[in-house]
């Protein structure tokens, strides 16, 4: 069984393998969630509002909770597909490289039987990346 590293984001995830603990990392996967990277103005039909306020009429802004969506959903597609692995044997153990925001989605959503599988987590955002440049922000053996 191999070691695996989850290197993502709200809008792109890039899945590596490692054979042995002390192996350099292979992509095996590259997934896009290309409309989280839309501004919040442009995933939303309609206008902000108009209020009345006591300086006059003024724009109500919208709620920006569109990007918080995509990037819930992505991160919950993301997390079905690596239990789905799990659960196949396809990996022994599993990093996960993302951005405190994105991390927060991921932990939000986890199953207790893939948190089990994650042997560690960092914090950055390395989404663009070398292979080489990720290995090096992980533990000298997996």
């Amino acid at each position: 069984m191999s070691i695996w590293v989850l290197v993502a984001d709200a809008s792109r995830a890039r899945l590596f393998s490692a054979a042995k603990p002390a192996s350099p990392l292979a992509e095996i996967k590259d997934m896009a969630n290309p409309e989280a990277r839309l501004h919040e103005g442009d995933l939303v039909t309609d206008k902000d509002g108009r209020g009345m306020g006591p300086g006059g009429k003024h724009g109500v802004d919208a709620n920006p909770v569109h990007k918080q969506e995509l990037g819930e959903r992505f991160a919950i597609q993301l997390i079905q597909e690596l239990d789905k692995a799990r659960t196949n044997g396809d990996f022994s153990k599993l990093y996960v490289v993302a951005p405190p925001r994105f991390l927060g989605l991921w932990r939000k959503h986890l199953p207790a039987t893939l948190k089990a599988a994650v042997s560690g987590e960092v914090d950055k955002d390395l989404t663009t990346q070398t292979a080489d440049v990720i290995r090096r922000q992980l533990p000298d053996f997996l």
